[in-house]
């Protein structure tokens, strides 16, 4: 990879880290909001502040992907770090509950306006080259996983040493992140942007094009599959520790579900990492060897096997040492390849852009819909599965949305083939080499 596409993956990283950074400290802010004058938060309040940042997202990722191929991706990348800039300053100085969910709000759309640039800049540059494109999509991933881990690290022992003062030091992140979009990631659209005012001039910008590129089949069969797939990601990220955090009367026979310190969490998040981040780089480098559908099926029966290898886990109480030993490593490497899918999934994304090469903006836009919308699903199923059988009923979650991830990844497998007929920019050599995958 060359020097923009490193700079784009370490601005990548420094973002998300200001956006783990915030989301983190706010939570701990909001804790303690009256001792700063503000007012009680209650827990529905709290739910709605956070369902914000996603809402956010959700809604203007789409504009702000059309942006990006108006005016270009390089550029609408530092737009991303001004939103997120401005939000962490409001909320250093205010207590106000109406401003904070504002701020969020503005931390949405520092999100939705990074995203689709960043993508859609990857997708340019990586377009014809299926190695390249598996290495970028996974390093994408990787930085954006790595970021915000390292800020839900580091935001409580930031807030308990500075208080409200930390968010101003997160701005100068975000500040970080501007500098490197913009001195370290090269203009590639020069050309691409006098072509299109020479044909289509100075009109004003057409949001139906955008329904047209919708139209697409293809995007319509990924998006169930990967809405489920992040669907069983996020019921994880929402409920996990907690469920882990607390010892739990109501399922004694769970073995995970009695308590655990956070020191144990920590270093089970760092080793669930560390998994995880293996399997993006790994099957990130299989792009030129695999179908992007492959992967992503092997993905999906990873999660199977993990959740199998976690029920033995979880109900391990009274069994020989070697058995919850044996099903920790079955989950571990059924981890390791559900990891494959969030980059395979990315990368098909990407090969779709290659039919609008003027609107890849707008295409890759579509991750952070898809990401947001399984996020949210997730969240909610994940509430209900730990309410009914606590980690059993998240492990069950985890398989009935990866059975739904099945139905329609079938027929996107039997028209992947198709997609260098859809694409009539892709070279002949190119088409070929996308066919040769298993």
């Amino acid at each position: 990879m060359d020097r923009s596409l490193w700079a784009v993956l370490g601005g990548t990283f420094t973002l998300r880290f200001s956006t783990g950074l915030t989301g983190t400290m706010l939570a701990v802010y909001l804790a303690k909001l009256p001792e700063h004058g503000g007012p009680v938060i209650a827990a529905t309040t709290l739910g709605f502040l956070h369902s914000a940042f996603y809402i956010s997202e959700l809604v203007l990722s789409p504009l702000f992907g059309v942006l990006s191929d108006r005016f270009g991706h390089h550029r609408m990348m530092l737009v991303g770090p001004a939103f997120g800039a401005i939000a962490v300053v409001l909320t250093a100085f205010t207590t106000d509950v109406f401003v904070l969910g504002g701020t969020r709000v503005l931390e949405g759309a520092s999100t939705a306006a990074s995203v689709p640039s960043i993508l859609g800049y990857i997708a340019l540059v990586t377009a014809g080259n299926e190695l390249l494109r598996g290495q970028a999509a996974a390093r994408f991933e990787g930085a954006t996983l790595a970021g915000i881990g390292v800020g839900l690290v580091l935001a409580p022992l930031l807030f308990a040493a500075l208080g409200p003062t930390a968010f101003l030091l997160n701005a100068g992140v975000y500040g970080i992140s501007f500098l490197i979009y913009r001195f370290g990631v090269e203009d590639r659209q020069a050309t691409e942007r006098l072509e299109r005012r020479a044909t289509v001039g100075r009109k004003r910008m057409d949001l139906g094009r955008y329904v047209t590129l919708l139209r697409s089949s293809h995007v319509w069969l990924l998006a169930p599959t990967w809405i489920a797939v992040n669907a069983s990601i996020g019921l994880w990220f929402s409920q996990a520790i907690f469920q882990f955090s607390k010892a739990n009367p109501e399922f004694p026979d769970q073995l995970l579900m009695r308590g655990y310190q956070p020191m144990q969490i920590s270093l089970a998040a760092v080793v669930i990492g560390l998994v995880f981040g293996a399997g993006l780089l790994y099957w990130g480098n299989r792009f030129k060897r695999y179908r992007r559908t492959t992967i992503i099926l092997f993905g999906i029966v990873g999660g199977a096997v993990l959740a199998v290898g976690g029920f033995v886990v979880n109900h391990a109480d009274g069994l020989p040492l070697i058995l919850p030993i044996a099903a920790a490593l079955v989950a571990a490497a059924g981890l390791f390849v559900l990891a494959g899918a969030t980059p395979a999934a990315l990368g098909l994304l990407a090969d779709m852009s290659e039919a609008f090469p003027m609107d890849r903006g707008a295409i890759m836009g579509l991750y952070s819909v898809f990401l947001a919308l399984g996020q949210i699903g997730g969240s909610l199923l994940g509430g209900y599965a730990a309410a009914w059988r606590g980690i059993d009923g998240l492990l069950a979650g985890t398989v009935l949305v990866l059975i739904i991830a099945l139905i329609p990844l079938a027929r996107l497998r039997r028209e992947e083939h198709l997609l260098e007929l859809e694409y009539p920019e892709l070279a002949p050599e190119e088409a070929h080499m996308s066919a040769e995958p298993r």
